[in-house]
C-alpha cells in the first residue's frame, strides 16, 4: 500500500512519528511535508496528499495539523477525497467501513502519538464494507460533481 504523508508545523512531530512507524511496518511512504516546525500553511500540504490520492497515484493519505480540522477541511474540497478527522479506534474503523475514506485526519496537538499510531494501524487495517454504504458515497460523490463543474 503506498501512503502519502503531509503536516503542518502543529503536525510536524506527530508526522514524522507515523512516517517512521509505518516505513517500519514496509509501507512505501512519500512525505509531502512539511520539514520543519517553521510556521507554515497547511492548505498546501492537504492539497498535496489530496490531489495524489484522488488520482490514484496513492491508495491512502496521512495529514496531521494541530487539530486536524483544518487540513481536513481543505482535503475535502479535493473531488474525490473522502478525509475523515479521527480521535479513537472505533471511528477510524467505522470510517473505513462505511465511509471508505481515503484520507485520514489527526490533530497532533490534541491526541498523542501512542493513540495516534493505533488510530493509523486501525484505519490502514481496516476494509470498507461496501453494500448499503455505496449508496451513500455515491451520494457524496454526486454532491462533489454539482458543485464542481
Amino acid at each position: 500500500m503506498r501512503i502519502a504523508l503531509g503536516s503542518d508545523h502543529g503536525g510536524y512531530e506527530m508526522k514524522e512519528a507515523i512516517k517512521t512507524h509505518l516505513e517500519s511496518k514496509g509501507f512505501d511512504i512519500k512525505d509531502f511535508g512539511t520539514k520543519t516546525t517553521d510556521s507554515c500553511d497547511y492548505p498546501e500540504f492537504a492539497v498535496a496528499v489530496g490531489e495524489e490520492v484522488a488520482k490514484g497515484t496513492y491508495d491512502r493519505g496521512i495529514l496531521v495539523c494541530g487539530t486536524g480540522v483544518g487540513i481536513s477541511i481543505a482535503a475535502n474540497k479535493i473531488p474525490g477525497v473522502r478525509c475523515a478527522l479521527v480521535g479513537d479506534c472505533f471511528t477510524a474503523a467505522a470510517t473505513r467501513q462505511h465511509n471508505d475514506s481515503n484520507v485520514l485526519a489527526l490533530g497532533g496537538r490534541v491526541i498523542g502519538v501512542g493513540l495516534a499510531l493505533q488510530i493509523v494501524d486501525t484505519w490502514l487495517g481496516t476494509e470498507y464494507e461496501g453494500g448499503r454504504h455505496q449508496r451513500r458515497i455515491d451520494l457524496i460523490t454526486d454532491i462533489e460533481k454539482k458543485y464542481n463543474k
